[in-house]
């Protein structure tokens, strides 16, 4: 059972990065994020599935290329949204990367992890968005319907498992 719980892979064959990213997004976000990491890949395609929500996607990696990666997970997950983040500012790179399905591409630069964080931020509040874009009603009112389908679905289920 899907609860708000977003999950969300880092993928980046540069350990010190995915540890320190991982660390930021956590200290942001909370528990309302569930992460996981991945120095490659071919390890994160096996754990992509229907309930992975976002993930974060270096370019250049040994084996395969984050375009490569990208693929798979789309074909996996269309609605996954994933995030390249690379050290190259080649357009023609990010361009392919957005035609594959790419949600954004962000240079590794002093601004990424900021703009990641914004990236993530908008990518979980999307259903909030969508509630007061197409039934007119407050973002107040949309977060208490939210919240109040969560819990009840938690409870629910918590009933369900004591039978």
């Amino acid at each position: 059972m899907k609860t708000q719980e977003t999950n969300l892979f880092i993928v980046d064959d540069d350990t010190l990065m995915v540890t320190a990213l991982e660390h930021h997004l956590h200290n942001k976000f909370g528990n309302g994020v569930r992460i996981s990491t991945f120095n490659d890949g071919d390890s994160c395609l096996k754990k992509v599935d229907k309930d992975t929500d976002i993930v974060i996607l270096d370019y250049f990696m040994e084996g395969k290329n984050g375009l490569e990666v990208l693929k798979s997970i789309k074909s996996i997950n269309p609605k996954t949204e994933v995030i390249m983040l690379s050290n190259n500012k080649d357009m023609v790179t990010a361009v392919e990367t957005f035609r594959a399905g790419a949600k954004d591409y962000v240079v590794k630069d002093n601004d990424s992890w900021t703009k990641i964080t914004k990236l993530v931020t908008y990518i979980v509040t999307e259903p909030i968005r969508i509630m007061v874009r197409e039934f007119g009603i407050s973002k107040f009112m949309a977060i208490f319907l939210l919240t109040f389908v969560t819990m009840g679905i938690i409870t629910l289920g918590v009933l369900w498992a004591m039978k």
